[in-house]
């Protein structure tokens, strides 16, 4: 079986704010659909690895290239700053592309949000 990641993003400052759900009640059902799709990956040998992220203002870039290999450089902050920033992912196996695009379907649909499926290489 293949492997590939369901990524899902966040518009800028929404996990910070607490605003990528409208409501608590919003969050609620998400949760509730992601524990299910999760529960029904497991059930399903699919599940690799679930995960859900910091905000980006928590993160640190970490720059150990080349010179500053010996010191390397830590600052505050995202890498980059974009129109949106990643939020969670699973990694899963599928049989094929469509088994899962169809999980990415489903994905979207528990959590309520857009994701981007792409395969692992190797």
């Amino acid at each position: 079986m293949a492997q590939f990641m369901i990524s899902v993003f966040h518009q800028p400052d929404a996990q910070s704010s607490g605003t990528v759900y409208a409501t608590q009640e919003e969050m609620n059902e998400a949760v509730a659909a992601v524990t299910r799709f999760n529960e029904d990956l497991q059930a399903a040998g699919q599940l690799l690895f679930a995960g859900s992220l910091t905000p980006p203002d928590l993160a640190h870039t970490v720059d150990a290239v080349g010179a500053a290999a010996s010191t390397p450089r830590v600052s505050p902050g995202p890498f980059s700053v974009s129109a949106a920033a990643l939020g969670g992912f699973w990694i899963i196996e599928a049989p094929n592309d469509a088994a899962a695009l169809d999980r990415a379907a489903q994905a979207s649909a528990a959590c309520g949000q857009r994701v981007e499926l792409r395969a692992l290489e190797g």
